[in-house]
This record gives structure tokens, sequence and C-alpha cells, in this order.
């Protein structure tokens, strides 16, 4: 079942396409109204050079009503703004209900979520390659995921640590419409026990997962798979 359309940077990866004429965006929204599908762009170019596709994207998803179903990932051009630049784009991707997902490379990459948010930016934290040509260190545990945030951004306070854990556990479900799994009733009965004091500790530390359920089924004890 296929629920979703891919491009990568329009303006740089696809440069000499369009430089024949050729025309990614078009052709991705094109195919994402016709079949009713979800778009997901790869953006990793900086500078103008991400930016302005980052308009077109929006300026496309308005056009064509697809608010809510248009994802942005890395953004990296967007990590490099600050102050009012930053503002702008973010009401931008508000406007249009354009979502991003983030990584923890280093501060220059990790966007500013916080921020973005405040604005009314859904953004969630992947863990993108897992040990593959794009990055050795990617393991899939999104704890740990959390962690390399914290670490690349320097952080300090409690709820700095808190957002990083946040945007680990429920930033990514709010982008795909999951219910967040809170423990609250009704919430998906996902959840993870370990030993710890309280949750900047827990993103510190890196405990071992003595228990891991998953939909209601144990999956994991003592640090292994069962």
């Amino acid at each position: 079942l296929v629920t979703h359309i891919g491009g990568i940077d329009p303006a740089g990866f696809d440069a000499e396409g369009a430089a024949a004429g050729g025309d990614q965006l078009g052709t991705v929204f094109a195919l994402a109204e016709r079949h009713g599908l979800g778009l997901d762009i790869h953006l990793h170019d900086r500078g103008e050079q991400g930016l302005a596709p980052l308009r077109d994207i929006a300026a496309r998803t308005r056009a064509l009503g697809l608010q809510g179903r248009v994802s942005v990932a890395h953004a990296f051009a967007v990590a490099g703004l600050s102050d009012r630049a930053l503002d702008e784009t973010a009401d931008l991707l508000a406007e249009a209900d354009i979502a991003l997902t983030t990584v923890a490379l280093s501060v220059t990459t990790i966007l500013p979520f916080r921020r973005l948010a405040e604005r009314g930016v859904r953004v969630g934290l992947g863990s993108d390659g897992v040990r593959d040509n794009w990055s050795p260190f990617g393991n899939a545990d999104m704890l740990h995921r959390a962690w390399l945030a914290a670490w690349a951004l320097d952080l300090r306070l409690d709820e700095e640590f808190e957002a990083c854990f946040r945007l680990a556990a429920d930033g990514g479900a709010a982008l795909l419409g999951l219910p967040r799994a809170d423990l609250r009733p009704g919430s998906p009965a996902d959840f993870m026990l370990v030993d710890g004091e309280c949750v900047p500790q827990v993103v510190v530390d890196l405990p071992r997962r003595d228990l891991v359920v998953r939909a209601g089924r144990v999956v994991a004890r003592d640090g292994r798979l069962v």
C-alpha cells in the first residue's frame, strides 16, 4: 500500500534535471494530488538553495489543498536561520501545515524545534541512517537519538532534556497522526521500564531497558529481545 511519495533536493541533487526542463516538485505534487498521496521531501541544501524550494513546497501545498499531508526531512536551511528569518519561515510552514523531521547530526543541522513548535510547526526526531553510508551511528534507538540531540546541542537544563525526550517520543507520532503513548486510559500500550529518577537523568544515562512493551506485548526484557 503506497501512502506517500518522496522527493529530494530539487535545487541541489536534481539541478541537472531542472536545467533540462524537468520539474521534480511539479511531478511529485501532481502524483500526490492525482492519487491522494502524502509527500515527504528530503531537503539537505543550505541557504537560499534550500529555502527557495521550501517556499515553493509551501506554495504548492496551499494551492493543491494538501495541508497536513506534506513533510520535509532534514531542512538544514531552516537550521541555519535565526530571529526574524526563522519566525517568518516557521509561520510560512505553519500556515501550510508542513511538518519537519530533524536528525541529531550536529548543532548546525538540528532544527530549532522548540522555537518552531511555538510558531505552530510540527517537528519530529528521526533516527535516519542505521549503520549505513549516511551514518554509522544510527541504531534505531530513539532514546539514544534523544541523547545525541541533547549532546549535539550542548544542553544543560532539565526542561531542555525533557524537550528532547518529548521530541523523540511524541514528535514523530504527531507528525504521522498517531496517538500519543502517555499511559493514559485509551493510549497505545507502548512503553518501556527503566531504572531512573527522572526523564532528564534517563536521557543522560541511557539505562538498560528492563522491559519494553509494544501493543500490549512484551518484546524485550533486561535489554534483550524476547
